[in-house]
């Protein structure tokens, strides 16, 4: 284990306190998790096992932490036996936690206006960070978050009232939860949902920062979750547009412990090319480092 984790990441009984199903098999699960959510941060994850006959635990990212309540918020979506087991879990039941884990979303002071892309199970990551930032009251913060779908959203959609420049005529669709905070948050997708832009999220995200001046680029910084080729697409974006970027990975784990090595990835450092373990390396990375 990295020295940089060690002593920070917890094994936890957690308790179910409540799963909410939406379409596409796509769960909101909430876990009693004291530890874990006294010490999560945005692009961190927990390591959960979904079934006592399942020995293999599945990494899933959290999507909002109440250190005082002591809970933590998972979206996934049932993909294979694992993810099928944990579905069926209901309030009350008790699993085994591994969290948090990986390093988290650092935005910087000189660059306020955050831009947050996220992309079907990438969303989670989005939306922690868009309330860490609501939390820390910082007046000059601008925080915008653009989701993408090619499945039902997670979360019954609905029109935004808060305007944003720079979007698209027609891309009204937000996500409720974000528009309570009043953080503005728009949808894409190209499955033809009500109010979504009709296209990738990083094709709606050229079009807003491609309304900014010179001036207003220079306050921007993304950061950005979702597959991988996505995450390409949002690091030839921010070269486009000469901002800064970071980027959460999306790697398959045997450990989530910085143990096996099995999660490497190529990264360019100042002292040249290196395989850094996306679980505590990561999985929050420089988005030109990786692509």
């Amino acid at each position: 284990m990295s020295s940089g984790v060690r002593g920070t990441i917890f094994l936890e009984k957690a308790r179910v306190i409540s799963q909410l199903a939406y379409d596409a098999e796509q769960f909101v699960l909430r876990l009693g998790a004291p530890k874990c959510a006294a010490h999560a941060g945005p692009g961190t994850f927990v390591h959960l096992r979904c079934d006592a006959a399942l020995p293999m635990r599945r990494p899933l990212s959290i999507m909002r932490a109440d250190a005082r309540a002591g809970w933590i918020e998972l979206l996934y979506k049932v993909m294979g036996p694992g993810l099928h087991a944990l579905a069926s879990r209901q309030a009350g039941d008790e699993l085994s936690v591994l969290g948090p884990i990986g390093q988290p979303f650092t935005p910087h002071p000189q660059r306020p206006r955050r831009l947050l892309l996220g992309g079907g199970v990438g969303i989670p990551p989005m939306v922690f960070l868009a309330e860490r930032l609501l939390d820390a009251g910082e007046a000059a913060v601008k925080p915008l978050v653009l989701m993408g779908s090619e499945v039902p959203f997670p979360f019954r959609t609905r029109p935004s009232t808060l305007i944003v420049p720079g979007i698209p005529a027609g891309t009204i669709a937000c996500m409720p939860l974000l528009e309570e905070w009043g953080v503005p948050s728009r949808l894409a997708s190209r499955s033809d949902f009500p109010g979504c832009f009709p296209g990738m999220v990083t094709e709606l995200a050229d079009a807003w920062l491609a309304s900014l001046g010179p001036a207003e680029l220079e306050q921007v910084e993304i950061f950005c979750c979702g597959p991988t080729a996505m995450l390409e697409a949002s690091a030839k974006l921010a070269r486009r547009h000469c901002v800064p970027c970071q980027v959460s990975l999306e790697e398959f784990m045997a450990c989530a412990v910085g143990g096996c090595a099995g999660c490497t990835v190529r990264v360019r450092t100042p002292s040249g090319p290196a395989m850094k373990r996306v679980c505590v390396d990561g999985p929050v990375f420089d988005a030109y480092t990786v692509f």
